[in-house]
């Protein structure tokens, strides 16, 4: 059979890597690379593999999924989160796809959310298939600053694997607003590198807009309160993205002026 990497790019995430590393401990190897944890990551790394990296020069989540790449020696290569869990299920199809060994395919994994006290079954987030299973010498991923998109040959094929991959997503209401926070920042900076604009109006637009589809099109209304809280919660992250956007411009503008 091929050889896995199971790999992760972690910060502060001493309350989720071991529960995860945990489901991953049959795979080649486990690479770790930190940007500069301030707990006990590195310390609880350390206790599953001896390839445990260290780079807090972030130049965002594409640039340091690279890095953690080039640490890796196996086959194929599986990207994850500290705070994902992988079932046996889904455990059972990817060894299936390293006995296949097909290097012209990449695999996405259904990825299943706990949030708020409850899985989401709908809004949009299941199943949230995400691309992380591919060979080392076909793929890897692009540079974005925030969500980063893995980048492969056009005549690669990407397969559905059977099996949820757990994510622990928010632990609670501010760890969703201080990350949120975070990408928000991350996407007006990525926007402003490429000249776009933004307005408050269009901002809320799309905020409204976000709420609508998530609560009304995509049936989260069927998620109870979660869904509801998510709805919102997504909205203002949304109008959050353009408002940065905006801040930034009136920055600029009052620079030039002076």
């Amino acid at each position: 059979m091929a050889t896995l990497s199971v790999t992760l790019i972690v910060k502060n995430e001493e309350k989720n890597l071991a529960e995860c590393l945990d489901t991953v401990t049959w795979a080649d190897e486990i690479v770790v690379l930190d940007a500069g944890s301030e707990d006990r990551t590195i310390e609880i790394a350390k206790q599953y593999t001896d390839k445990v990296y260290i780079n807090a020069d972030w130049q965002g989540y594409g640039i340091q999924r690279q890095r953690l790449q080039e640490f890796s020696s196996g086959d194929w290569i599986l990207m994850l989160d500290a705070d994902e869990r992988l079932t046996s299920e889904l455990i059972s199809t990817i060894k299936n796809a390293l006995n296949a060994d097909d290097r012209n395919l990449v695999y996405a994994l259904p990825r299943l959310s706990w949030c708020f006290g409850d899985f989401i079954r709908h809004s949009g987030w299941y199943p949230d298939y995400v691309t992380r299973l591919y060979a080392k010498d076909k793929a890897q991923y692009g540079e974005q600053l925030v969500h980063e998109k893995l980048e492969y040959g056009k005549g690669m094929k990407l397969v559905k694997l059977k099996g949820d991959l757990l994510h622990y997503t928010y632990r609670d209401l501010e760890h969703y607003l201080v990350k949120s926070a975070g990408y928000a920042s991350a996407w007006a900076e990525q926007r402003q590198k490429k000249g776009k604009s933004s307005s408050l109006s269009q901002g809320f637009l799309h905020g409204v807009a976000c709420f609508l589809k998530m609560y009304v099109f995509r049936l989260g209304f069927l998620d109870g309160r979660q869904g509801l809280l998510l709805a919102m919660l997504s909205g203002h992250s949304t109008f959050a993205k353009y408002a940065d956007l905006w801040v930034r411009q009136q920055k600029n503008s009052s620079t030039v002026d002076s």
